[in-house]
């Protein structure tokens, strides 16, 4: 029994802060996707989540609800929680990541865009739209600063207390 909650704390302790850090980092990115929407000048801008869920629901995501917007936010956070699970996984075996939690977090946001554009949506519904640098630039600069910083951070943080 000793050992079974010996090792069963550990796990809590990280499944604990998996659940954190994807939460705070796709809040953040949400909040930051919702201000920036609105900041040039945009309403609605319950139409980001429903073009996330057009990913699985494809055209019929803009006509929905609530029930669409919701879906929208499930599938945005399934992302963040993904990137956080996998950078969790990754911390432990790259020892670079500890050493350059900043330099590592921004680049996974990089990374985080790079799935995102060019694996996620691809394999989703959403129609293609051609490039647009700025808008790439906007995006990675905030996967950067919401996605990838506050995971590495977090992962970081998570690791060193674990020692």
């Amino acid at each position: 029994m000793t050992q079974t909650s010996n090792t069963a704390g550990p796990l809590k302790n990280l499944l604990t802060a998996i659940l954190l850090t994807g939460f705070v980092a796709g809040t953040l990115d949400g909040l930051t996707a919702v201000i920036n929407y609105m900041s040039a000048g945009k309403e609605n801008p319950e139409i980001i989540f429903k073009y996330i869920a057009s990913g699985v629901f494809g055209k019929k995501a803009y006509a929905g609800g609530t029930g669409m917007i919701l879906w929208g936010v499930l599938f945005h956070f399934l992302i963040s929680y993904g990137l956080t699970v996998f950078y969790f996984w990754l911390y432990p075996k790259v020892k670079w990541l500890g050493e350059n939690k900043v330099a590592a977090g921004l680049l996974y946001g990089v990374f985080a865009w790079v799935v995102t554009t060019r694996l996620i949506i691809p394999l989703s519904l959403i129609p293609q739209q051609p490039f647009n640098i700025y808008k790439a630039i906007m995006a990675i600069q905030i996967l950067m600063l919401c996605i990838g910083l506050p995971i590495s951070l977090m992962a970081n943080k998570h690791y060193l207390y674990k020692k």
